[in-house]
């Protein structure tokens, strides 16, 4: 698929990586609704980057907010055939240690931000992509979710992160399957350590100690190289079913 062509709708678009995907669909061309929960941020995103943007206030756990917020996209733009969601929130606990067990409630809500939310947005949109016009190749939609190498090597602290993130790659591939017939293709990011609001007010001599925990760039991962990633899979046609690391070939420890 060639950006030009694409109306994308970008979960948690107004900062971080999901920022910039918005920034790197519209300066190639694409339009773009930003989906997310933070309206300042979100709406002077939108009007920074011109009429090819809109930004709708939308909760991704809340059925009527998401499907909301796609009907209103087409309504504006005709249709849509991306979705990238990276939407999500973090925090650590232990399972159990000094502070008492884990909090189950906060437990569930990362779940319910990172995983369910994910696969609300992507039941919802492939349904609005199932109606698109396919292209030369056979395609209607792309789909790209947001994980982490905490899915692989979750820390100490991380479970409720790791659990999250682990879904979404185990979801990954039945998913391309179930959506293959309509030519809707679903791949995943996995992220390392990327300069993002979660890294904001750390001090640059923490930043830099994190950066050289990556063996190759020895440097935290600029959002737009998170952007470069979602392009390619959106203009690569046989990208499909799988999740890609992008770390610099860390591994994290346990600590």
């Amino acid at each position: 698929m060639e950006l030009k062509n694409n109306v994308a709708v970008v979960t948690g678009g107004s900062s971080g990586l999901g920022e910039a995907v918005v920034k790197n669909i519209v300066s190639n061309g694409g339009k773009a609704a930003i989906l997310d929960l933070n309206e300042e941020k979100g709406q002077d995103l939108a009007q920074s980057l011109g009429e090819n943007v809109i930004y709708i206030q939308t909760d991704v756990t809340d059925e009527e907010s998401v499907q909301s917020a796609l009907d209103e996209t087409v309504a504006k733009f005709g249709y849509m055939n991306v979705l990238v969601n990276c939407a999500g929130i973090g925090g650590a606990q232990k399972t159990y240690g000094k502070k008492g067990v884990h909090d189950l409630g906060h437990f569930q809500k990362v779940i319910q931000v990172n995983l369910i939310g994910t696969f609300n947005a992507i039941r919802l949109a492939s349904e609005k992509m199932s109606a698109n016009e396919p292209n030369e190749h056979e395609e209607r939609g792309v789909i790209i979710n947001t994980a982490s190498v905490a899915a692989f090597e979750g820390q100490m602290g991380q479970a409720s992160y790791s659990a999250s993130k682990g879904g979404i790659v185990g979801m990954t591939l039945p998913i391309a399957r179930d959506l293959a017939s309509l030519g809707i293709r679903v791949s995943t990011i996995a992220p390392g350590l990327f300069e993002t609001p979660l890294f904001g007010n750390a001090p640059e001599k923490v930043k830099s100690a994190l950066g050289e925990m990556t063996p190759f760039p020895k440097r935290l991962g600029y959002p737009d190289e998170f952007g470069q990633m979602a392009k390619s899979i959106i203009e690569n046609p046989m990208l499909n079913g799988e999740t890609i690391r992008l770390d610099g070939a860390i591994r994290m420890q346990p600590k």
